[in-house]
């Protein structure tokens, strides 16, 4: 098993890719934030679906993912359908337009990984992929294990103090 400070630069570097990340979205077109891109994305994935999944998938409440999927539908990217199984719920489903945005989405996230890892082997490349997975599947089902397995952590210590932010 790693140790302890194998565990705390493991911890830096998933931190860091917070930086990766927000340069993708740096990519997306202006009308297709990264909320739009997850909702595409995981329609593709899974399938139509019911909005109640997609809260779930997205990991999001259920205000958000209407925000997300209004945006979506204003644009004619995916169709809101009754379900045969319960009229007042919808089935979500991709358009033609919603595809070709997810297209879209893919050749400017392929490119940018492609300019950006141009120094790296393709095994590179596979290994980081292969670790990904690893790491992800590690961790299961984040949205159903929350934090049941951590052992509490101290509350931090605070000051009191009579400054007021104006002040300090």
């Amino acid at each position: 098993m790693a140790e302890q400070a194998q565990f705390e630069e493991l911890a830096r570097q998933l931190s860091a890719v917070g930086a990766v990340k927000r340069d993708m979205g740096r990519i997306l077109p202006p009308d297709c934030p990264a909320g739009s891109a997850a909702v595409l994305t995981l329609l593709s994935r899974h399938g139509a679906m019911r909005m109640s999944k997609l809260a779930e998938l997205l990991a999001v409440d259920m205000s958000v993912t209407s925000r997300h999927v209004a945006h979506v539908a204003a644009r004619g990217w995916i169709e809101r359908h009754p379900d045969p199984a319960d009229k007042r719920s919808r089935i979500l489903r991709l358009t033609p337009a919603g595809l070709e945005q997810l297209d879209d989405l893919s050749r400017r996230t392929t490119h940018l990984l492609a300019e950006r890892l141009a120094d790296w082997t393709d095994d590179e490349v596979a290994q980081l992929i292969r670790l990904m997975s690893r790491l992800r599947e590690s961790f299961g089902d984040c949205r159903s294990t929350a934090f049941r397995h951590l052992a509490p952590v101290a509350a931090p210590v605070v000051e009191e103090t009579t400054r007021t932010p104006a002040s300090t």
